[in-house]
């Protein structure tokens, strides 16, 4: 490990972050967008199976990519495509070609991009980070990027007020170029099978990846629990500013609020974990965020005070770091570093396929039921996992420290 490690970090989570608050002033402008143009559930199923799906397919390619070429070149590739794309958007709504279904289309394409960059970023961390201090820098970027996620709704709010929706496209399209310009001056080791020319083909290496993945009793397990905990998690992840608009208001504030409780409560969280690590076991810190956002998703369904249900949807985004940030650090500890590209791909890929799939269930329904009995339903349901993940040896034996996972 470099003895500069520390700048080099701080070089990337800045570029990685700048990036980041831009691409989220535009998804909180499309969501937003799309939710007060339509208040539809139907509408809001198609904009995020157009947001997740392409990052599915794109997935497999993208996991190989990242362990076979340098993953620094990859994250700017995928930077460079969500900015072109976000400018043409941006020229072809003052053009007055803008509609819901450009939207859309945008959203896949921008979801090509998130497909690449994910595996690299997960696994480009320990090249720049000592094992050692893995809990704590993702402790941090948790933190930083909460205070993203803190802004970025409160300026996206302001300016689809104040201004149009084109100037959101046009910020992100910048803070993208700052971003590719920043990571570009940071000098990355290439990992060993970058430097080794491979005669492996890709569908080869895919079928390396899972047979890696489905011969490791921990990773198999957790990846389990894992598309449960999506698909229970569907409503709280997307019905909750369909059910704001139908409940309490359709009014951009209310929007932008929920989206500051859940943001100033991650930042929280990232705080907490940085500066404690979490429990002994990190699955007792996994399980712990469970049961809490369990409890606050039944909660949400109950509620009939807004302001209560800012400070729950506060609590939510606090333990939502103390989930993450083990669940990270574990595979980036377990998995053999040839390997952690197509392990965080096959993650992209179960996040990016079960929500999708489950909000095509959720979505008509909340068109025909109240979302809240969703919540209560799921919230009972994310209790029960939460249960059952405690239970399995499994999981509780490979959370423990200094254990060392072998294939079984």
């Amino acid at each position: 490990m470099h003895n500069n490690w520390k700048k080099n970090i701080v070089t990337f989570l800045a570029s990685q972050n700048i990036s980041l608050f831009g691409s989220m002033l535009v998804q909180y402008a499309i969501t937003w967008y799309i939710t007060l143009q339509t208040q539809s559930g139907v509408m809001m199923t198609v904009a995020i199976i157009c947001g997740f799906v392409p990052t599915f397919f794109i997935s497999p390619f993208a996991g190989v990519w990242a362990d076979r070429y340098n993953r620094k070149l990859l994250i700017i590739a995928s930077d460079s495509l969500t900015a072109i794309t976000t400018l043409i958007l941006a020229i072809l709504f003052i053009m007055g070609h803008g509609s819901i279904w450009l939207l859309f289309v945008a959203s896949a394409i921008r979801s090509i991009g998130t497909g690449i960059q994910t595996p690299a970023l997960g696994a480009i961390l320990p090249d720049l980070v000592p094992e050692d201090m893995l809990t704590r820098v993702n402790g941090v970027n948790s933190s930083i990027q909460s205070l993203v996620f803190l802004v970025s709704p409160l300026l996206s709010g302001a300016l689809l007020t104040l201004a149009t929706i084109e100037a959101i496209f046009f910020i992100d399209v910048v803070t993208a170029a700052i971003a590719v310009f920043i990571l570009s001056l940071l000098n990355v080791k290439l990992h060993a099978k970058a430097l080794q020319k491979s005669d492996i083909s890709y569908f080869g290496d895919m079928q390396q990846g899972l047979r890696y993945i489905s011969n490791h009793g921990f990773i198999r397990t957790l990846f389990i629990f894992c598309g449960i905990f999506f698909i229970l998690a569907a409503p709280l992840s997307f019905l909750t500013p369909l059910q704001v608009t139908r409940s309490f208001g359709a009014e951009v504030w209310r929007l932008t609020a929920i989206e500051v409780a859940f943001s100033v409560g991650m930042m929280a969280g990232g705080i907490i974990i940085a500066a404690w690590g979490g429990f002994k076991n990190r699955l007792h810190t996994m399980i712990t965020s469970v049961v809490v956002i369990a409890v606050g998703t039944f909660a949400l369904g109950i509620v009939p005070i807004f302001w209560i249900y800012l400070a729950i949807m506060g609590m939510v985004g606090m333990v939502l770091p103390m989930f993450n940030t083990p669940f990270i650090v574990l595979l980036q500890e377990k998995v053999e570093t040839d390997f952690l590209g197509r392990v965080f791909s096959v993650l992209n890929m179960i996040s990016s396929s079960i929500m999708p799939l489950a909000m095509l269930v959720y979505g008509p329904a909340a068109d025909m039921i109240r979302i809240e009995w969703l919540l209560l339903g799921t919230g009972l349901l994310i209790l029960v996992e939460g249960f059952f993940m405690l239970g399995n040896k499994v999981l509780i034996e490979a959370g423990k420290p200094e254990n060392k996972l072998e294939p079984i």
